[in-house]
């Protein structure tokens, strides 16, 4: 690769899909703004309230037409089927560099051939190609007329999906899974940057409680309710659930008096369930898991199912447990296993281990790769 001048100060269009909150993707975007804060911001819709834009630093959001549809503030999801069209509207002409941060169309921006296209994926969109079938399924989708609409709507954006991965020069993933993951849909190569982890936000804690700890949306593909359900089989021991979501009242049925519930909790609260837990659950199958590095980075151990990200982020009863299926029994075991192994766990070790995907690695290592391909692509094209 070559080497960079300090000088070097591109101008930078960066395409995300939206800004309605401050989730995992967003917080990515903020470090990437870190790295170039030149730089100018698209998406399809903006509806962040004046408290919530903190992260984007002032910056307005030139959006696209679904921003100004009936009902899209609350509703914009349900114009998906506009989201190629809208994306290949943002008229990016004017930049020498476009970025874009896609979990769903922002690859797809058109851009000319001396304009270098590099793309951060979070992940292929998982409901057109490996949780299709569960998707319809979840959603009641299987059979019937609308699910025909749907059926044909996503082969649709699946169509356009492929197409359109096409379209950056170079890809950076999260992870090696989500490389991986690229490589099977999309036929792509891509680079690995790991995403931005504040690993500042918990402290480790000298005061250990006698509790599990996990915390998510309460969503199907997060598997929470696989979680409780260990612990009705473990009732002598105590574990804390924070979260909230569409599943809150079938995760509350199944929880026993040995699992407590806890919908809200402030950062404070958060901060101390976390860093004075055991360990830290978590059963999903995640592209990264930003919060088990966060846990991590606390000094606390995680049992995860060993799939996706998290084999990544956990090294094997080095700094936690993973367990090989997502079932009840095979967490029950890990939590045995875990217990075994707990008086061998050092949380500054742990911690020390998950510096490696700090918010200042992050930054250096994303700038120095878009630069790089800056130049090369010049080179290329002038």
């Amino acid at each position: 690769m070559q080497s960079i001048s300090p000088s070097i100060e591109p101008k930078v269009a960066l395409v995300h899909e939206w800004f309605v909150n401050y989730a995992g993707a967003e917080r990515v975007v903020e470090q990437m703004l870190h790295a170039f804060p030149q730089a100018e911001l698209f998406a399809l819709v903006d509806f962040l309230k004046g408290d919530e834009r903190h992260y984007l630093g002032g910056r307005e959001v030139q959006t696209s037409f679904i921003q100004n549809l009936p009902f899209a503030k609350k509703h914009f999801r349900n114009y998906f089927s506009l989201f190629p069209m809208a994306v290949e509207q943002h008229d990016l002409r004017d930049y020498d560099v476009v970025i874009s941060s896609s979990h769903l169309v922002s690859k797809g921006a058109i851009t000319s051939p001396h304009q270098p296209h590099i793309c951060y994926c979070h992940s292929p969109v998982r409901y057109v190609w490996d949780l299709y079938q569960q998707y319809l399924e979840e959603a009641n989708l299987t059979k019937g007329f609308k699910a025909a609409i749907v059926k044909y709507m996503l082969h649709q954006l699946r169509n356009w999906d492929a197409l359109s991965a096409q379209r950056p020069d170079y890809f950076i993933a999260n992870s090696n899974y989500i490389a991986n993951r690229m490589h099977k849909v999309w036929r792509v190569e891509a680079k690995v940057i790991y995403p931005p982890v504040d690993t500042n936000r918990f402290q480790i804690s000298d005061k250990k409680d006698d509790y599990y700890f996990t915390a998510s949306r309460f969503v199907p593909y997060k598997k929470v309710d696989l979680i409780v359900q260990a612990f009705q089989k473990l009732p002598n021991k105590k574990l804390l659930v924070c979260g909230d979501g569409p599943q809150s009242q079938q995760i509350k049925a199944l929880a026993g008096a040995n699992v407590e519930i806890i919908s809200h909790a402030s950062e404070a609260e958060f901060s101390k369930y976390m860093s004075q837990a055991k360990a830290f659950l978590y059963a999903a199958e995640e592209d990264f898991g930003i919060i088990l590095a966060e846990a991590q980075a606390a000094g606390v151990p995680v049992i995860a199912f060993e799939r996706g990200g998290a084999a990544e982020i956990i090294t094997h009863k080095e700094t936690g447990i993973l367990y090989k299926e997502q079932k009840p029994e095979s967490l029950i075991e890990a939590i045995l296993e875990f217990e075994k192994w707990e008086p061998n766990a050092d949380s500054k070790a742990i911690s020390a281990k998950a510096q490696r995907f700090s918010q200042a690695r992050f930054i250096e290592e994303y700038k120095a790769e878009v630069l790089n391909c800056y130049l090369s692509h010049k080179q290329k094209f002038g």
